[in-house]
């Protein structure tokens, strides 16, 4: 099987920049400058023996069942003990496996504690390069190393299944997305699928163009996850609340629309800062803005930059 692709970094980006990418991607080592002491983790039924875990950072799926837990994801180091409670409440058995869906800190920042407890972690090949630049330095023009406990001990190129829980859970890399090491997990008996942070419900992506991701990519990774869904498949987001293929849906059109428009002014020669005072997002600011300006400006400077904009 071929190996992936790692896409070498990017020139640096502004400080500006980086202080809104690391504001929301909480990059490995971060979590010790945030106060996580009134962070509740949330336990939502999905699906029979499957879960979705909400705290800080991204969401956590969890399967259940016989054969012990499987999780998607871990959020932050600091709220490991009240996510191994969280567990305890469905399951009498140690996770026995962390999937990550890509390698930013609020996905990735509980496989220490996880890993030191015995359990395998797995992810995307991109994913362990990403986290150990002690031997991929030059690739990832980055310089802070995982613990070795954090790291992935199972990596995969393109695809791969867990016969888990009486569940057969399909791992699926989507190239060049929010990152390039972005996986949809697929519960195919349960008929959950956990999108990552390919999908973010109700509110505009956040695409680490950085590390990787695309515009196009995305929307790549949403038309592949509907063409995975049924008409009754719940579907985790890497953010927000759990979701049906009518949301997803959505969220690709919002994405194709926003895209076409961006482009069209980046092909008329249009700045970034025209291409903002132009408003291409107006008519679904209500719906995926949250009311936060500086999110929305943000999803349209990484949409020019992603379709070719100027930076």
């Amino acid at each position: 099987m071929l190996r992936s692709r790692l896409t070498p970094a990017r020139p640096a980006p502004t400080p500006a920049a980086l202080f809104l990418a690391l504001s929301l991607t909480a990059a490995p080592g971060l979590s010790g400058q945030r106060n996580f002491d009134d962070v509740e983790i949330r336990t939502v039924p999905v699906s029979e023996g499957v879960y979705m875990l909400q705290g800080a950072g991204g969401n956590i799926g969890l399967s259940v069942g016989e054969q012990g837990p499987f999780i998607v994801d871990d959020q932050f180091a600091p709220l490991s003990d009240r996510i191994r409670a969280a567990i305890a409440e469905v399951s009498d058995q140690p996770v026995h496996f962390v999937l990550n869906t890509h390698w930013h800190g609020d996905h990735t920042g509980g496989n220490e504690p996880f890993g030191e407890a015995g359990a395998l972690i797995v992810a995307h090949d991109n994913v362990y390069k990403r986290m150990n630049p002690a031997e991929f330095a030059d690739l990832v023009g980055r310089s802070q190393q995982a613990p070795e406990a954090a790291l992935p001990v199972i990596t995969f190129s393109r695809s791969m299944t867990f016969h888990w829980n009486g569940d057969d859970i399909d791992i699926i890399h989507v190239p060049h997305a929010h990152t390039d090491g972005d996986a949809l997990v697929h519960f195919r008996r349960a008929d959950v699928l956990h999108m990552g942070d390919t999908f973010f419900n109700h509110r505009y992506p956040f695409i680490d163009l950085d590390s990787g991701g695309d515009v196009d990519g995305v929307i790549h990774a949403a038309e592949r996850g509907l063409a995975l869904a049924g008409p009754g498949t719940r579907i985790i987001p890497g953010h927000g609340d759990l979701a049906t293929p009518d949301d997803l849906r959505a969220y690709r059109d919002m994405l194709l629309t926003v895209r076409d428009r961006i482009r069209m002014m980046v092909r008329e020669g249009k700045s970034l800062d025209e291409v903002l005072a132009a408003r291409p997002t107006a008519d679904f600011d209500a719906e995926w803005s949250q009311g936060n300006e500086q999110w929305r400006d943000r999803f349209v400077g990484i949409v020019y930059r992603s379709v070719g904009g100027a930076n």
